[in-house]
């Protein structure tokens, strides 16, 4: 501070709001700073200050009330043609770069008007400098004619003559400004003359942080708005802060591009391969009879894709450029990820080829063992195999040149105990119906006589169940027949 007496402005970021948000506090006297005035900055996560800088002045107290604003866009180097720098950007030119402003305009309002700030850099024998223009008349005069009302406002008028001020800075090295009364502008041609008074102090900006009106000066400016002077004073010099002795990336919010990433050729990891094929096969198989279950399901319905507005053209040549660099950076990154598919697809061929070359050694090798276990089957039960078949084709022709059966004779009938023969005689058919018939048995071979058959089993005499027997003396009474005696009595 060069004097508490002074009236003194100091910046500060604002507690909310510190990245794009300051507030200068006034001081005077010795008393508490106070909040006189905020500074308001673009938001840099919004997509509409990118590339540019804007500041507005507003009260502290009421933040409707709107002092004065500027907005700066910046002017861009032309993109690089060089062979190298474009080798070494991974084959995109160089971004544009912002160019330091020679001027920017401060708008001030109630009443309108533009103060147009000139820089000037520093020469061997000069320091860098900020140069403006106010004009002594700014309000209009009261009048009760309504050709005057008609008239523009002085601050508009190219007649009305001017103040004109600089910033200088004290040193090659000071980051002290120094606000300067240079003359006035009392003719409009070119070669504007310039009074003979010297250079008066206005103001002095001490280290980028606080700027203190010269106030015993100020009688000696000849103007109407020292409140129009005051805001441009203050506003003018956070813009040469932030953009002069600022990092001009940091003030346009510009983001830095992307860096190509350098993607080496690399194999892609291979997928574990099952060692038995059997899986392999077992899969195709269950989507081929998965395939033939499911019918194919119909085509979606093609829709009318919604036709967009046309994207407007970017404002500046680094939009331009990151769209450019995007889009190579996409079709770049299309190309690497589809040469990596063909790889893959390539390793997956392999793969699959490898896994069938193994099936296939390993069903030749699992034949090869079928045949070389049934040659040593052959090979021990052959001479068994033959020894049976040779034994059987032997039996054979024994059997078929056996003499068919003879028929025996019948044999005598056997006589009872009273010396009687016994009759066999037949049984009708309802009698015997309700005997089950014994099934034959075989005739087994006696070992020894393979021509000879056993002698017939001795069949019983039959008898009625009634109890009716035939006679037994004479074969007279063969055909009569006598009552039983009776089993009760």
């Amino acid at each position: 501070m060069l004097d508490e007496n002074l009236p003194t402005f100091y910046i500060k970021p604002s507690s909310e709001k510190p990245k794009y948000q300051s507030i200068y506090y006034f001081c005077q006297g010795g008393e508490e700073p106070t909040p006189a005035y905020s500074v308001r900055r673009l938001d840099p996560a919004l997509p509409g200050s990118k590339n540019r800088y804007a500041v507005a002045f507003y009260d502290a107290f009421c933040p409707d009330i709107l002092y004065a604003e500027v907005l700066l866009i910046p002017k861009w180097t032309q993109p690089s043609l060089s062979q190298e720098a474009i080798r070494q950007n991974g084959g995109i030119p160089p971004p544009p770069e912002p160019i330091l402003p020679s001027e920017f305009i401060i708008q001030l309002y109630n009443p309108e008007q533009q103060v147009l700030v000139r820089h000037k850099p520093k020469s061997w024998n000069a320091p860098a400098s900020w140069d403006f223009e106010m004009p002594q008349q700014t309000f209009r005069r009261p009048s009760a004619s309504a050709v005057d009302r008609t008239l523009n406002d002085p601050a508009a008028s190219d007649v009305t003559p001017k103040l004109r001020f600089s910033w200088q800075k004290d040193g090659k090295f000071s980051k002290d400004l120094t606000c300067y009364l240079t003359g006035k502008t009392a003719f409009l041609d070119d070669a504007r003359k310039r009074s003979k008074e010297p250079d008066i102090t206005i103001s002095i900006f001490k280290g980028l942080k606080e700027v203190t009106l010269y106030e015993p000066n100020f009688y000696r400016v000849e103007m109407e708005d020292f409140k129009g002077l005051e805001v441009v004073l203050l506003l003018g010099a956070a813009v040469i802060r932030d953009v002069y002795f600022g990092h001009l990336k940091t003030s346009f919010n510009i983001t830095d591009p992307p860096t190509p990433s350098i993607i080496a050729d690399s194999k892609p990891s291979s997928t574990a391969v099952p060692v038995n094929g059997a899986s392999v096969q077992s899969n195709l198989a269950g989507r081929a009879q998965s395939s033939q279950q499911n019918p194919p399901l119909m085509p979606p319905r093609q829709t009318a894709k919604p036709v967009h507005a046309a994207r407007p053209p970017p404002a500046d040549p680094r939009s331009q450029w990151e769209i450019d660099a995007e889009t190579k950076r996409l079709k770049q990154q299309a190309e690497i990820e589809a040469r990596e598919r063909r790889q893959k697809e390539k390793e997956a061929e392999k793969q699959t080829k490898k896994l069938l070359e193994a099936e296939e050694r390993e069903k030749r090798r699992r034949q090869a063992q079928i045949d070389e276990e049934t040659e040593r089957l052959k090979k021990l039960y052959g001479k068994e195999d033959s020894k049976s078949r040779k034994k059987k084709s032997t039996v054979n022709p024994q059997n078929s040149a056996r003499p068919p059966p003879s028929v025996l004779p019948p044999r005598p009938s056997q006589s009872n105990h009273q010396g009687h023969p016994s009759i066999s005689i037949s049984t009708p058919s309802w009698f015997s119906s309700s005997t089950r018939p014994q099934p034959p048995q075989p005739n087994p071979l006696v070992a020894g006589a393979p021509g000879l058959r056993p002698p017939a089993p001795r069949l019983k005499e039959r008898r009625s169940i009634f109890g009716i027997r035939f006679g037994d003396n004479d074969k007279d009474y063969a055909n009569v027949l006598s009552k039983k005696r009776s089993s009760m009595f």
